[in-house]
């Protein structure tokens, strides 16, 4: 897996229209880890690609009428089978993670880079998801040499209180073990 030009390889494109520049002279040293399922607790839809395309319909879902004028991104998105997607290029600033904080410095989407996960805060993520995050974050490190381990987090550290993700079904130990491995 290699990075060119913010653009990930062996990753499927899809563009996302909910991203603009980073701030000038930006340096890119954090990644945050986020899951995600449309409708929650549901997995293999297309919405999750609906919503990063602001074509969510709200008549589909209940709880589409509640978030369908979003506008929302991640970098990348991987699939509970370990398909990586592509929403905006890594050098561009998606829009994941809102209000948030990292080692006192807020605005965190000026300066990350998102990666979501499908699936729940509450549910097991697959064998799948935990090799494909790990190769994909060794590539961002590899490009990105301010993001260390150290300088990985989950979106409930970053905005505490406010979002559960990746939650504590994720395995941060597993996920650090298999980054080493790479």
């Amino acid at each position: 897996m290699q990075i060119k030009n913010g653009v990930v390889s062996n990753t499927e494109q899809i563009f996302s229209p909910n991203y603009d520049d980073r701030p000038t002279g930006t340096q890119i040293d954090l990644l945050v880890v986020h899951c995600i399922s449309l409708p929650p607790k549901e997995w293999g839809t297309q919405w999750i690609e609906a919503l990063f395309q602001n074509r969510l319909n709200p008549n589909q879902h209940p709880y589409f009428a509640e978030i369908y004028q979003l506008k929302v991104s991640a970098h990348l998105l991987i699939e509970r089978s370990g398909l990586i997607k592509q929403f905006v290029n890594l050098e561009s600033r998606a829009w994941h993670a809102g209000q948030s904080i990292f080692d006192n410095k807020t605005a965190c989407n000026d300066f990350s880079i998102g990666i979501e996960l499908n699936g729940f805060p509450t549910k097991p993520y697959t064998a799948a998801q935990y090799k494909s995050l790990s190769q994909l974050s060794r590539a961002i490190m590899e490009h990105y040499p301010g993001i260390t381990p150290d300088r990985i987090t989950g979106h409930e550290f970053i905005a505490p209180g406010r979002k559960p993700d990746p939650g504590p079904s994720f395995d941060w130990d597993r996920f650090h073990k298999e980054l080493e491995v790479i």
